[in-house]
């Protein structure tokens, strides 16, 4: 099975796609169940590694594990960071235990393949005050009154951007005042609400009776009276952050990082944190101890009276 191309006069031409590459996405969303969102990340990636195999003129079956190296130094060398080439290598092993599965290729040579190390970047998140702030606006305007309930909800209850406008009406629970959530993988995890998104929640259901109801299910509607798409509440989000003068770009995933950082600095317990976002792992939460430990320092250099002071030179 090579992806070697045929052209004349020493001239390579691109490679057509094996057909086993759809074959993995659907495996991806069908067995794997994940999203198509998702799976399209991994197509990306896949199509990366082949025509990186084009270029070499191999045949994918014969890869062995120092091609692979060069392969993430050359895309390395082209600007992407360790991040990202993680993100490859978890594909591309995805990909070969598939092809070793049901196409006989015998050996996934990127196993043992490490990216290069990226500097770590804390998550940014607002301060208890700026979060008030940010959902502390009124209006009668629909709108307003749908994104206020929307804000409040993904800050009390730290949900990523996907979980909020996939949420149906009865997902939200008034009376445990709790909401029940479908994160990745196709995992349900219930999660507590606080007063402040319940009341903005039960403002917004009348009004979003008013509104015309092309999707009958999806808690959040669009003027359209459709499931809101996940680039208008970036965007709206976007406009409130300006209009309460805060600070920086403020995003969806920002709201879901204080979440984490002001409920660990409140309980300092890192395992119900890591339950109401919904990490398969512990050390995904962890970041969040370092958001914590850099909130407790600002604090204490502020109010202990020798925190800042020089020692005295001799």
């Amino acid at each position: 099975m090579s992806v070697r191309g045929d052209a004349s006069a020493g001239e390579k031409e691109p490679s057509a796609e094996p057909p086993f590459v759809s074959d993995f996405l659907s495996h991806l969303i069908r067995e794997r169940r994940l999203s198509p969102h998702t799976a399209a990340g991994y197509g990306h990636d896949v199509r990366v590694l082949l025509e990186l195999v084009h270029e070499q003129e191999s045949a994918l079956q014969d890869l062995q594990i120092h091609q692979i190296r060069r392969f993430i130094a050359r895309l390395h060398g082209r600007g992407l960071g360790g991040k990202s080439l993680a993100r490859m290598l978890s594909s591309w092993r995805g990909f070969f235990s598939y092809l070793a599965r049901d196409h006989g290729f015998v050996r996934n040579p990127c196993t043992g393949v490490r990216p290069p190390k990226s500097p770590k970047s804390l998550p940014k998140a607002l301060s208890p005050d700026e979060a008030s702030r940010l959902v502390s606006f009124a209006g009668g305007d629909p709108l307003a009154v749908r994104d206020r309930a929307m804000f409040e909800l993904l800050y009390s209850s730290g949900l990523r951007l996907s979980e909020l406008t996939s949420l149906k009406q009865g997902d939200v629970s008034f009376a445990d005042a709790t909401v029940r959530v479908t994160g990745k993988g196709n995992k349900t995890r219930v999660v507590p609400v606080g007063s402040h998104a319940l009341q903005a929640l039960q403002a917004w259901l009348p009004v979003r009776e008013a509104l015309p109801h092309k999707d009958e299910a999806a808690l959040f509607l669009n003027q359209r009276g459709e499931s809101i798409s996940p680039r208008t509440v970036q965007s709206r989000l976007k406009g409130w952050g300006i209009k309460q003068g805060l600070p920086g770009h403020v995003h969806p995933h920002m709201l879901r990082h204080s979440f984490a950082s002001h409920v660990l600095q409140s309980s300092g317990d890192l395992r119900a944190v890591q339950e109401m976002l919904g990490h398969a792992s512990i050390s995904t939460t962890q970041v969040y101890t370092h958001l914590d430990f850099q909130y407790l320092a600002k604090v204490y250099d502020a109010a202990h009276p020798r925190a800042k002071r020089k020692p005295a030179k001799p």
